[in-house]
Formats: structure tokens, sequence, C-alpha cells
């Protein structure tokens, strides 16, 4: 199959049309982070940088950390842009943008998220690290994807949804994690456990402000929520679409998150500069 024109988007320079970057560019190792800034404190890091490009949101910084050949990628936030990323990562290393067809022999990235959170647990206190084995979307993204959920999944998803009564329109999916790399970033920092990704950060996370919202209770019954002996440990807005979308295309991905709030304490970070450089420093170090 030979892609055409308006549905490969390449840019003027042959380049994926949003991320701005050649398969060159790309190293097997992204760090995924929603917040532009957070690529240059990425690659802060590392001993060479071999790659520098900026288009709309997307900042990438490619280089070299004790050896290893490393991508910082900015996604901006919300899972809408984790389509257009996946998507377009997954084009630079399995399709041939000259030829516009799939090559033969496919490429597994690791897609590595290191964002930030609001904690859903009581005990689990703001600037601790948040790693998802499961990831559990009240968006729709995926819906849109022929992917094959695993029974576990589907069982999960909707015994999330009875528990906790989202509004009708609201279809949970759930995607796991990488084993591998859930084990790889597990430590005695991390917190493990499910995280639900939101499509949305007012009502959708339970806040209300002037326009109130219809998930006054979210927060309470997700905390309360278990099963098979795991908890929701977190709320964000990237993983779901990260993990379904991702592994359906063969990559591995994991998310882990700093805790910037507690939402059953009504704790808020007051600075977390320094927390998410010790994050960084902590994933790129079990890379």
């Amino acid at each position: 199959m030979k892609y055409p024109a308006s549905e490969l988007v390449l840019d003027s320079h042959g380049n994926v049309y949003h991320l701005g970057i050649s398969p060159k560019d790309l190293a097997p190792d992204v760090l995924l982070v929603g917040d532009q800034n957070r690529v240059a404190a990425i690659s802060a890091f590392f001993d060479e940088i071999t790659h520098r490009s900026e288009h709309r949101e997307f900042v990438c910084h490619t280089g070299y950390y004790k050896g290893k050949h490393i991508t910082a990628l900015s996604t901006g936030i919300g899972t809408d842009n984790i389509d257009i990323v996946v998507n377009e990562l997954d084009a630079l290393v399995n399709i041939d943008l000259n030829e516009r067809t799939n090559k033969t022999q496919t490429t597994s990235l690791n897609l590595i998220r290191i964002g930030t959170c609001g904690i859903l647990q009581a005990d689990i206190d703001v600037h601790s690290y948040l790693l998802s084995s499961h990831a559990i979307g009240i968006d729709n993204v995926a819906h849109f994807y022929p992917i094959a959920f695993s029974e576990a999944e589907k069982s999960l998803a909707q015994a999330l949804d009875s528990f906790v009564g989202f509004p009708d329109e609201i279809t949970p999916y759930c995607s796991t994690s990488s084993e591998h790399l859930l084990k790889q970033f597990s430590g005695d920092k991390t917190h493990e456990g499910i995280t639900v990704t939101s499509s949305g950060f007012y009502a959708p996370q339970g806040r209300s402000l002037r326009l109130g919202t219809r998930t006054s209770e979210v927060n309470e019954k997700l905390e309360a929520f278990s099963f098979n002996g795991k908890r929701v440990v977190n709320f964000e807005m990237e993983s779901s679409a990260l993990f379904a979308l991702g592994k359906a295309l063969g990559h591995q991905c994991i998310t882990i998150c700093l805790g910037i709030a507690n939402r059953p304490r009504m704790e808020f970070s007051k600075g977390y500069e320094q927390e998410m450089n010790g994050l960084i420093q902590y994933v790129l170090d079990r890379i």
C-alpha cells in the first residue's frame, strides 16, 4: 500500500508534518514530556546533543547520555496531541517516507512519558513518583482505532466505570503499560498503580469552577476503587492514548509522573523544578 499525500502528510523537507523531524533525528528511547521547556531540562543532562528542532509545540532534542542514544520530545497537553505524536513517531521508523510504503521490518520504540499529575490517594505525598501499570482512558482517542483490548483490560475498564458511574456518554477503555519498562523503572521511590487519563483538566477531573461538573464525586470514588489488588493512584491527561496506540503499533510504553497535587488532601506543590530534575535523572539512569 502506498500512502497518498493527504494521509501521510509530510512537510516541504520530507519530515513528518507536525513533529517536523526526520528518521535520522530520532533515537530508540524517546522521553515524552508535555511541557516544551522540559525538553531542555532533559537534554541538559546529555553528554552530547546531536539534534535540536522546534515546530509548533513539538520541541525535539536528541543526544547521548552515558552512551545511550535518547530523544526528548514535547507533546503538548492532551490525548489529541498524543494521537499525532505516536502516529508520526511510528511513521518515522516503520514507513519509508520516500516511497510512502510500509517497511518490511518493523521497529519498536521505547516511549517513556515523564509528566506531572494529580495524586488520588491521601497517603501518597506531593512530589512522589507515580508509575503507571495501567491507564484507563475517559477520553475517546482509542475508540477511533480497531484495537483489540485484552479481556483483562476490558474487565478493569468496565469495573471502574460501574464503580464510579461516569456520565453515559463516556465509555472508559484500559490499556496496560509495558511489563519490561514497568520493571525497569520500578523502585523504592515509585508508587505503582492505575492511572486515569482525562480529556480535560477541570470538570473531567472533578474540578468545579463557574460552570460546574457532572463528575463532582469522581475523586472520592477513584480513591476508593481497587481491582485485583491495584488502586488508582493518579489523574493525568496523556497515558491512555499513549499506551493503547503505542502498544497496538508494537512499541513499549510507560508513564512515570511527579505528583504535584494531592487531591484528597487539597494540596498543590509550591514549586517542583528541583524535584522534576530528580525524576529526570531517575529515568535517565534507568535507561
